[in-house]
C-alpha cells in the first residue's frame, strides 16, 4: 500500500497492490473520499496520463480495471503517481511517491503462488546419487 504524501487517519488516498483470492494480481484505490472509491480516476504516472475505472467493493476500496497492465507496471517501475477522482475536479491531485515500490510489490506478490494441497505435495524424492557398478564415470 502506498498512500499520498499528506495522508492521515481522516483523509487519505492510497493505491494497493494485492494478491486476490483467485491468485491474480489486483490494484485497488483505497480512499477516505466521501463518495467512495468506485468510479473513474484520473492518474498521471511518470508524466503519462490516463483515466481508469474502479469497480466494486473490496477490503481496499475499489479494484482498478487494468487490462493491459499499464498501471501495475508503472507502479513497479515508476517514480511517482498523481491521482484524483473524476468527480472531484476542484480538488488537487494526490501525490504518491513510488520509491521502493518494486521491492514492496515483489514481496507482496510472492503470496500469489497457488498453494498445493497436502495430498499433492511431494514428500521425498526417489532421486539419489548414481550407483557405481565398477564403471568409470
Amino acid at each position: 500500500m502506498g498512500c499520498a504524501r499528506d495522508s492521515d487517519a481522516d483523509a487519505f488516498s492510497c493505491l494497493v497492490v494485492r494478491c486476490e483470492d483467485d491468485y491474480s494480481t489486483g490494484v485497488h484505490v483505497h480512499t477516505s473520499r466521501p463518495g467512495g472509491s468506485a468510479g473513474t480516476w484520473e492518474m498521471t504516472l511518470d508524466r503519462e496520463a490516463r483515466q481508469i475505472d474502479a469497480i466494486g467493493a473490496s477490503p481496499y476500496g475499489a479494484r482498478l480495471v487494468d487490462p493491459d497492465g499499464w498501471l501495475l507496471d508503472g507502479l513497479r517501475h515508476g517514480t511517482f503517481v498523481y491521482l484524483r477522482h473524476s468527480q472531484d475536479m476542484e480538488d488537487a491531485f494526490a501525490f504518491i511517491d513510488l520509491s521502493g515500490s518494486f521491492r514492496s510489490i515483489a514481496e507482496a506478490l510472492q503470496w500469489c503462488a497457488p498453494r498445493v494441497p497436502p495430498d499433492e505435495q511431494i514428500g521425498s524424492s526417489d532421486v539419489g546419487p548414481p550407483e557405481n557398478n565398477g564403471e568409470a564415470q
